[in-house]
């Protein structure tokens, strides 16, 4: 089976294309490709295939399994794959995902895509399926007490199910005990991705991430993007926004209720998988 190492920002998946493969147990096979000391080693696994609605469809597996709606970084990822490869002649690219379709703008130099811009959608701040939140509009600043502590997150959804902390320094987390405890917090039946942030300015903001079902990850465009409209919210900061992520820099922009977000995504290797 071919497949093609890619990341955006660090956050690294493994693709393979769906047009030319056939893979039987997703599940199984992102735990196996994943795993970077007897496999490729990745957060996790992307599938590329036909769409009736849209030019390709993207699925997502995480490192343990466990299946993802939705990821900003593998969606540049796709983007650059589907051009650079052939499946799409045009740069602007439509890719179908488990919380529907998501348009994409490939940058290119040279034919070869330096940049994509992605239209994430509307945020959501309603707290459905959390039955400890039920009848609850939003949940804002709420206190979780966590390894003997209290910190206040605030729930975002952006496709994905997002608990933002708003921190005023980093040395005051410790993002692999802190990360797995809110992320299996009771509150959340279905586990739920953990950020860390800091506001530096109007339009910057840095931020950590555990992800749910990959564990602490050089970046997470989703989370980007809830931490980005989390600050606005709360009046932090404006657009667009530049946010800071242990892998590199990603900006946010807002148009109307929607966000878009701008930044790489790079081929790392490709292969043979033959386990």
């Amino acid at each position: 089976m071919r497949f093609i190492k890619m990341h955006g920002l660090g956050n690294d998946y493994v693709l393979v294309n769906g047009f030319e493969e056939h893979v039987s147990d997703p599940a199984s096979l992102a735990r196996a490709m994943s795993d970077r000391h007897r496999g490729i080693g990745s957060d996790g696994l992307i599938l590329i295939g036909p769409a009736d609605d849209a030019d390709v469809r993207m699925e997502i597996y995480n490192a343990d399994g466990s299946r993802g709606a939705m990821c900003g970084n593998g969606l540049r990822c796709v983007a650059k794959y589907a051009y650079e490869r052939g499946l799409c002649r045009e740069p602007l690219i439509r890719v179908a995902t488990d919380c529907g379709v998501r348009s994409t703008e490939c940058f290119l130099e040279r034919d070869r895509v330096v940049a994509v811009r992605v239209a994430m959608g509307a945020t959501d701040y309603v707290p459905r399926d959390l039955p400890a939140f039920a009848g609850r509009r939003r949940v804002i600043d709420e206190p979780f007490v966590v390894n003997g502590r209290e910190l206040r997150g605030t729930f975002v959804s952006t496709g994905n199910p997002h608990l933002v902390v708003f921190v005023r320094d980093f040395e005051d987390v410790n993002l692999a005990t802190d990360g797995p405890v809110l992320e299996n917090h009771e509150c959340f039946p279905g586990r739920i991705n953990v950020h860390f942030a800091k506001v530096d300015s109007r339009s910057e903001i840095a931020m950590i991430s555990w992800e749910r079902g990959s564990g602490a990850v050089q970046a997470c465009g989703t989370g980007a993007c809830a931490v980005a409209d989390g600050a606005f919210q709360r009046g932090l900061t404006s657009f667009p926004t530049t946010v800071h992520l242990p892998g590199g820099d990603l900006v946010i922009e807002r148009e109307a209720e929607a966000l878009l977000m701008t930044g790489p995504a790079e081929e790392v290797f490709s292969g043979v998988w033959t386990q």
